[in-house]
């Protein structure tokens, strides 16, 4: 698949597509007899993977420590699953801190939302106060 095409499936510009294979994230795709790159479909999944890693903040570091274990083949698995544990972990923190927020934001829209519904039934009411009395002018008053 030529880049313009991945570029549509995954997303991705070809700007970062390009910058991805230069820095180690992708592997470098085949050329066809007119040197336009030819990626293998089977790249979907790993762009797909290093968006996941990305979207729950693993740096680009990260990534290429991934990613050049991975090149090494079966026997970086447990260094690899080590290194998605400890990410998992963080991912997790994360999603426990923003509960939290949420939470906090849950209570103050709560909170304006039950401002206005008693805005909304005091101006319902009918208006039962009396007009207060009008004040006498100042001055000398006449009997």
């Amino acid at each position: 698949m030529k880049i313009g095409d991945l570029a549509k499936r995954t997303g991705l510009s070809t700007h970062t597509l390009r910058y991805y294979e230069r820095i180690g994230l992708l592997p470098y795709a085949d050329r066809d007899r007119s040197g336009q790159r030819d990626f293998d479909a089977s790249i979907l999944t790993w762009i797909e993977f290093l968006g996941r890693l990305k979207t729950t903040g693993m740096p680009i570091r990260g990534m290429l420590r991934y990613a050049a274990l991975r090149d090494e083949g079966e026997a970086t698995g447990p260094a690899r699953r080590q290194m998605l544990e400890v990410h998992r972990e963080q991912v997790r923190t994360q999603i426990a801190e923003l509960q939290e927020c949420l939470l906090v934001l849950d209570t103050k829209i709560a909170g304006y939302a039950s401002d206005e519904q008693r805005t909304k039934e005091n101006d319902a009411r009918p208006n039962t106060r009396r007009k207060p009395l009008r004040s006498r002018p100042a001055g000398p008053v006449a009997h």
